[in-house]
């Protein structure tokens, strides 16, 4: 689709991919070298695992959401959503043709913090180093089925209600799906609230597709019916957000 390249071009064009990807394939490298984890070798390795995957989620959450917002913006604002749809792109179309350019970034840099806890923080002993690769490939699939429907969301939210609201909304769900919901549950378990346990049960659940410490502490890959139920929770979550995103984006300007 020709705005599925121009909008790939744009993102191309402006460069700031560039620093997402030093700082998740590179950086890893370095940052164990200027702190005390080189006085201990065997602290590199899990140094790297934590920078890589961290900088995948910053580098996510804030340059891929707030480049969805715009490009989902700009789409509306510039009148490229109107000139697009006398060609005969739907907005549903032009909807998931922003959504895939931005992916086309996204993707890569999840296969390169995961190629970096692969080979740059594989185990020694034979016996972890079996589902080390397993484990780097359910991280890598849950971080995409929970990262890829905010920017979706995102690209709609801006189209209808501007960038800042496209980047602020869903950055705030993704921060309290995996941090929030966590508090919330310890806070429930020490004084029962059904206002706030109904909350908390249709809240989404992105903590549990963060596996760094997994990796961090060699705890082995997810059992199969556990990462497949993970995964499924996920897609669901997905469905719902990507419908809600379709209904929400527009590609005419408000009035």
């Amino acid at each position: 689709m020709r705005l599925f390249r121009l909008t790939l071009a744009t993102i191309f064009q402006r460069k700031a991919w560039a620093i997402c990807a030093f700082a998740v394939a590179v950086l890893p490298f370095l940052l164990p070298l200027l702190s005390s984890a080189e006085e201990k070798p065997v602290l590199i390795q899990p140094a790297r695992i934590q920078a890589a995957w961290a900088a995948l989620w910053i580098c996510t959450l804030v340059w891929g959401l707030f480049t969805a917002a715009k490009q989902g913006e700009a789409n509306t604002r510039s009148g490229l959503g109107e000139y697009f749809l006398t060609t005969g792109t739907t907005p549903g179309r032009q909807w998931i043709a922003i959504w895939l350019a931005v992916a086309c970034f996204i993707v890569p840099l999840t296969l390169a913090a995961a190629a970096v806890s692969q080979f740059g923080a594989t185990p020694s002993d034979p016996a972890e180093r079996e589902f080390w690769w397993v484990m780097n490939l359910q991280y890598a699939a849950l971080f995409l089925l929970v990262t890829l429907p905010l920017i979706a969301l995102a690209v709609a939210l801006a189209s209808r209600f501007g960038s800042v609201a496209g980047f602020a909304i869903p950055l705030a769900l993704a921060l309290y799906g995996l941090y929030g919901v966590g508090y919330l549950d310890n806070l429930l378990k020490l004084e029962e609230n059904p206002v706030l346990q109904g909350f908390w049960l249709f809240s989404p659940q992105y903590r549990y597709a963060d596996l760094t410490q997994r990796l961090y502490f060699k705890s082995g890959a997810l059992p199969a019916s556990a990462f497949w139920g993970m995964a499924a929770y996920y897609l669901g979550l997905m469905l719902v957000l990507c419908a809600l995103a379709r209904l929400i984006f527009r590609i005419k300007p408000t009035v």
